[in-house]
Order: C-alpha cells, then structure tokens, then sequence
C-alpha cells in the first residue's frame, strides 16, 4: 500500500531561512515552485503573494552577518507544488 499525504496549503507568505517567523517546515517536505512574472524561479529565499515581491540572493555577495545579501523583486508571484 502507498502512503499518500496531501501537502498543506501553501502560506501567503512563505521564507526559507528557519530562524524566519514564516518558516513552515510541513511546506518543504514536499517540493515547491515558485512563478515570478511569468517566470519560474528557482532561487527565491522568500516571498509574499498578496503584497506581490519575493527576495533572491544578490550574487555571491554576504551581509556582515556572513548570510546572503537578499534583493526585493516586485511583480506578480504564484507559488506551488511540484
């Protein structure tokens, strides 16, 4: 028998960084695809579907923290499951 669970819906506003407030852990057992103009991204670290922005790290360039320095990109964003 198959062991079938049905992935939880996604959040609004969803982040990849587990010290984040909007880190939900039940959301990345599964995989997820996030659309950004039309466009599927694979490097987005965050993003907010209502307000419509997500966040990509900037190359390889690292705050003084040593984590990776995060561009905001406005536009229309959709995300899903796999």
């Amino acid at each position: 028998m198959t062991d079938i669970t049905t992935p939880p819906a996604l959040p609004d506003h969803l982040s990849t960084d587990a010290r984040s407030p909007h880190f939900v852990a039940a959301v990345f057992e599964h995989d997820i695809g996030i659309r950004f103009n039309e466009k599927e991204r694979t490097d987005v670290t965050e993003y907010c579907i209502s307000e419509g922005w997500i966040k990509v790290p900037a190359g390889k360039t690292l705050d003084r923290k040593g984590n990776p320095l995060l561009l905001k990109l406005k536009g229309r964003v959709m995300a899903f499951y796999r």
